[in-house]
């Protein structure tokens, strides 16, 4: 595997400081954001191209121009690897840039288009654009989060625990992250309802369309989570909802595997069966996210209050 950091720098030589244009190219089903940048007076907003291979690799950031170096924060859509964009995360997105942080909104390839590990690679790339350009973004490259959701959540620890820790990362948080996707394949077997039928298909898909036996034993090792866990990883913070179709306990087997190496993760289960986004949006659980964030940056950022004012 390419590494991120000579991806990103390859990338970003090429076409960063060539925005995106501010309607999606006529193969590119990701539009970039609704209003210029110039509208934006703070933040600013501008979409660029992290790698060549797809239009799918593109990045809406959200920064302060000439304001120092602030923490980031990259978020990861949702949508069964094989659906999902960055707009519909752009509510999400302006709370953490409203709070003083850099922005990183990432699209990435799709289950569709090409397999486990392209997604892994895809935010390993544009991590490694954005800390290459840190000045550019005014971002700091060795305080950042990553944020997923749902299948989002997947790539999110998985990036957590790639290799043995990478550069600069300072917590993954997962809101009904899959963490385990053979523990989603178990479970969607007969017997099961829908969407845990859906999740399981998912990964096959995500897997190259293989099922978890002989010659894809491999990739299906790559995409378990918990089995790659290392001292030097980031530290988690998991939520779910207590009767999701993604059970709190696929986190519970990363948090065994994290805390054996001496990594600390916090596992939150709230009542119910909302899920990723709306499980986000339950009364609490976005402001404990974002306080358990701004504890593990140390951030500038402004407080949830302040940011409101």
């Amino acid at each position: 595997m390419r590494s991120a950091v000579t991806v990103g720098a390859l990338a970003l030589a090429a076409v960063l400081f060539t925005p995106a244009a501010a309607g999606p190219a006529a193969a590119d089903p990701t539009p970039a954001p609704t209003a210029p940048a110039e509208t934006f007076t703070d933040p600013v907003v501008r979409t660029f191209s992290y790698a060549r291979k797809s239009p799918r690799q593109r990045m809406d950031a959200w920064w302060r121009p000439k304001s120092g170096r602030n923490p980031g924060v990259f978020i990861l859509h949702g949508g069964w690897w094989s659906a999902g964009d960055k707009r519909y995360m752009a509510s999400i997105v302006r709370t953490y840039a409203d709070m003083g942080y850099t922005v990183f909104n990432l699209n990435y390839r799709l289950s569709g288009e090409a397999a486990w590990p392209a997604q892994r690679t895809d935010v390993l790339d544009a991590i490694a654009t954005a800390r290459r350009h840190a000045d550019y973004f005014s971002f700091d490259p060795d305080r950042y989060v990553v944020v997923g959701f749902s299948a989002g959540g997947h790539i999110a620890t998985a990036v957590g625990t790639y290799g043995d820790g990478v550069p600069g990362l300072r917590g993954v948080v997962g809101v009904s992250p899959v963490v385990s996707p053979l523990t989603a394949y178990s479970d969607g077997d007969l017997g099961a309802d829908y969407e845990q039928r859906r999740l399981r298909q998912a990964a096959v898909t995500l897997a190259g369309g293989c099922r978890p036996t002989g010659p894809c034993a491999r990739v299906w090792s790559s995409m378990e989570v918990p089995w790659h866990a290392s001292r030097h990883d980031a530290p988690v913070l998991s939520v779910h909802s207590s009767d999701e179709f993604v059970p709190a306990y696929q986190s519970e087997l990363l948090k065994e595997e994290l805390n054996r190496v001496g990594v600390a993760m916090n596992v939150r289960v709230v009542p119910g069966v909302l899920h990723s986004t709306a499980l986000y949006r339950e009364p609490g659980v976005a402001e404990s996210v974002r306080e358990w964030v701004a504890g593990k940056l140390g951030a500038r950022a402004r407080s949830d209050a302040s940011a409101r004012r």
